[in-house]
């Protein structure tokens, strides 16, 4: 599995590897009952801690991405497509209030904000 940590973000080690897991989910690199590796060995990969993994698993598995079996592992679970919308949905607004928050402290107007948006968004 494909996780990359980086040790000067600014977000916990959990955390990055919740995130990763969970856009792999989104974008369909995982698909609906695909297994993850051990939290043992995810850990031995990433040369962290179990503990870590278990808190990245307990957070992915609270949140409906994936479902854990004892004895047989981690699985991604089955898809809520609204649920994951909606999870999308809140991580774009976290990103858009933060840009207006910085559009507004730096005097840059609305429309100025709107037009970056409309561009940027045709770019992709």
């Amino acid at each position: 599995m494909d996780i990359i940590i980086s040790n000067s973000s600014g977000k916990p080690i959990y955390e990055q590897i919740t995130s990763q897991i969970k856009n792999m989910i989104l974008t369909g690199m995982l698909k609906e009952g695909d297994a993850l590796p051990s939290m043992r060995l995810l850990a031995k990969e990433l040369r962290i801690s179990v503990i870590t993994t278990k808190r990245a698993y307990d957070d992915l598995e609270r949140d409906g991405f994936i479902e854990s079996f004892t004895g047989r592992g981690s699985f991604v679970a089955r898809k809520n497509l609204e649920f994951m919308r909606e999870e999308q949905l809140k991580v774009a607004e976290d990103f858009l209030k933060q840009a207006v928050y910085t559009a507004k402290s730096s005097g840059i107007t609305q429309e100025e904000l709107v037009e970056i948006l409309r561009v940027l968004y045709e770019e992709e």
